[in-house]
């Protein structure tokens, strides 16, 4: 267990980029569950997060959300997967005018981290709105916080397998281990259906880390019983 558990976080480690060579994106495209699947997925994206932002009701919670919507935050590799392209891919998967159910929970919302960020969003939305023929009504503004949504909504698909997860128990001892990792991440995209073991394989044989490490994950992914 002890050796897992410090291959684990050492691999994690080589797989986050210093600050400064990572960026943050920060999005609301409805039901946060899904929106993480879907980015976890991507080459490039090295960390995946759901939580709350965008209103002002103080320590908000899933129960007691006020007026904050639910919440995606990834951090990527801009190398591998620009920020226009998370955009969109954003705007491309959800409706972006607005619907009332519950009120600000679910609508789409943007939050930018810097001004390159802010530019590039009107661009996209500029093309979007010629491709989908309206205007999006997305909430664009600067990002102003983000708080982390309980442990039960991170990697959401991947715990409804209690069987994978009890395997990976000695991977991830500690529930911030499994909310920051991109192997996880990858897992969660997986059992909602974007990839297959062998196309993760292939990215997993491509990953900056040592050989040894590559070779480790790619067995936990293929010892694995679902």
């Amino acid at each position: 267990m002890e050796e897992k558990q410090i291959a684990i976080e050492t691999i994690e480690q080589k797989l986050t980029l210093p600050a400064h060579c990572l960026e943050t994106a920060t999005f609301g495209m409805g039901c946060f569950w899904g929106p993480e699947t879907r980015f976890g997925s991507l080459p490039g994206v090295i960390r995946t997060r759901v939580g709350f932002a965008g209103g002002t009701s103080p320590n908000p919670t899933y129960r007691t959300m006020g007026d904050h919507t639910e919440t995606v935050e990834i951090d990527f590799d801009p190398a591998i997967i620009s920020f226009e392209d998370v955009l969109r891919i954003f705007w491309e998967n959800h409706y972006p005018n607005r619907d009332n159910y519950k009120g600000r929970q679910y609508i789409s919302l943007l939050r930018y981290h810097n001004e390159g960020q802010k530019s590039a969003i009107g661009k996209i939305k500029a093309e979007m709105e010629k491709e989908l023929g309206e205007a999006i009504e997305t909430e664009i503004a600067a990002f102003s916080g983000f708080t982390l949504a309980e442990e039960r909504h991170q990697k959401y698909y991947l715990k409804r397998y209690p069987k994978v997860l009890g395997q990976l128990k000695d991977l991830y001892p500690a529930p911030d281990l499994l909310v920051n990792s991109t192997f996880a991440a990858r897992l969660n995209g997986f059992v909602k259906g974007y990839g297959t073991r062998e196309s993760l394989k292939r990215e997993i044989a491509e990953w900056p880390i040592e050989e040894q490490y590559r070779q480790f994950l790619i067995a936990t992914l293929f010892q694995l019983k679902w």
